[in-house]
């Protein structure tokens, strides 16, 4: 968890698209300084989510659909990661060795508090107020 790599291009690639214009991979890849093999790994996850549209052939490229004042920092995690845990435990399916066998962990306890405070600070910003644009 907490950002990625891939994480961290997929928001520069997203500040890149909020110009609605059609941008081929290796041009968006050149313009934020992203490695053109995870571009397109990237871009395949945006496009699942809904994100972007690709299309491929010439005159093809990747465009933004989603409105980025709907998306949040922890929607774009989720997509990139998986989830936005702070740590395995923080997972419901994690089996836990320690407490099958001594009980309630208060260690959990207190980082599922911080996960709760980490979640709602993420979901409360949304990628048009950390991109930085004005709206128009």
């Amino acid at each position: 968890m907490f950002m990625n790599k891939q994480t961290d291009y997929a928001l520069r690639m997203l500040r890149t698209l909020t110009d609605q214009t059609r941008h081929c991979a290796r041009d968006l890849a050149e313009n934020e300084r992203v490695p053109q093999a995870i571009t397109y790994k990237i871009l395949k996850k945006l496009s699942l989510a809904g994100w972007v549209r690709l299309e491929r052939g010439p005159g093809g490229g990747c465009q933004l659909t989603a409105d980025l004042k709907n998306v949040s920092l922890y929607d774009l995690i989720c997509v990139m990661e998986g989830d936005a845990n702070v740590t395995a435990c923080m997972q419901g399916h994690y089996d836990c060795e320690w407490r099958r066998t001594h009980g309630i962990c208060k260690i959990h306890l207190n980082l599922h508090a911080v996960q709760e405070e980490i979640n709602q600070r993420l979901r409360a910003k949304s990628l048009w107020d950390i991109i930085g644009r004005r709206s128009t």
